[in-house]
C-alpha cells in the first residue's frame, strides 16, 4: 500500500474553488493516515481506517469539518438499523471516527478555522460512543463441568485416532486455549522451547508472536501457568 505525497497544510491559505476545498479535505485524511504509519500501524489497518473515514464522508455529503454529533448519530443508526452490521463492525467505525477527529482537533483546529471559518468538534461523544462491555448480546460460556466432559472424552479417543500425532497436537493446542488463553495464531507459532518450567512456581509460556494492538505487529509476553494447566493439584517437579 502506498500513500500520495501531500503538501504541508501548516500555513493557512485561502480556499476559493470547490476543488481546493476537496483537496484540503483529502490532505487532512492523508495526514491522519500518515500519522498512523508513523505510529507503526500495518497497511491493513491504514486501509481500513481510510475506507471507514471516506464512507462517513460520502454519507455526510458535505465537508468533514462541518460534522456535528447529530451527523454521527445518523451514521451509526444507519449502520445498525439499515445495513444491519454486526455490533463489533459499528463499534470499530465509531472508534475510528473518534480517533480521526481527535487528530484533527489536536493538530489542525487553527488551520481549519482560518481556512473555512468552522470550529471542529468531536462528533463521537459520551452519548453515541459504543461501549464495548455493554454493546451487543453477551455470550454465556459453557460450564466447567461441560468443558471437563468435552476434554475427557477427547483425551480418551486419542488412542483410537487414525493418526495419533496430529490428533495429540490438536488436543494440546486446544488445551492451551482453555488453560492459558492463547489465540489461535499465537498458538500456531509456539515452539517446544517456549515452555519455561524454570520460571515461577508453575512455569511460564513464552508467547513470542503475541497479538499487538491495532496492527502494530507481534508483541511478546510471558503467560504464567496455573495448577489446572497440568490437570493436577500439585505443580510439576522442578527440572533436574
Amino acid at each position: 500500500m502506498t500513500l500520495a505525497v501531500v503538501r504541508s497544510i501548516g500555513t493557512p491559505q485561502r480556499l476559493q474553488t470547490a476543488q481546493e476545498y476537496e483537496d484540503f479535505e483529502q490532505e487532512l485524511v492523508d495526514q491522519f493516515l500518515l500519522a498512523g504509519v508513523g505510529a507503526g500501524l500495518s497497511d491493513g489497518s491504514i486501509a481500513d481506517d481510510r475506507w471507514q473515514i471516506f464512507e462517513f464522508v460520502r454519507f455526510l455529503g458535505r465537508p468533514v469539518w462541518t460534522t456535528g454529533p447529530e451527523d454521527a448519530d445518523r451514521f451509526l443508526a444507519e449502520q445498525r438499523k439499515v445495513k444491519r452490521l454486526a455490533h463489533s463492525a459499528v463499534q470499530s467505525k465509531a472508534w475510528t471516527l473518534a480517533q480521526f477527529f481527535d487528530f484533527l482537533i489536536t493538530r489542525y483546529q487553527g488551520d481549519v478555522h482560518a481556512l473555512t471559518g468552522h470550529v471542529l468538534v468531536q462528533p463521537i461523544d459520551e452519548f453515541n460512543r459504543p461501549a464495548k462491555s455493554e454493546y451487543g448480546t453477551p455470550r454465556i460460556p459453557p460450564s466447567e463441568a461441560e468443558v471437563d466432559q468435552l476434554f475427557a472424552g477427547w483425551r480418551e479417543s486419542l488412542g483410537q485416532a487414525r493418526k495419533f500425532l496430529p490428533a495429540a497436537r490438536d488436543y494440546m493446542v486446544a488445551s492451551l486455549w482453555r488453560r492459558v488463553g492463547t489465540r489461535i495464531g499465537e498458538t500456531l507459532k509456539l515452539d517446544i522451547r517456549d515452555w519455561r518450567p524454570d520460571l515461577g512456581d508453575f512455569g511460564k509460556l513464552h508467547v513470542r508472536h503475541g497479538k499487538g494492538s491495532r496492527g502494530r505487529g507481534p508483541k511478546s509476553r510471558l503467560v504464567p501457568a496455573i495448577r489446572v494447566l497440568y490437570g493436577t493439584a500439585e505443580p510439576p517437579p522442578p527440572p533436574s
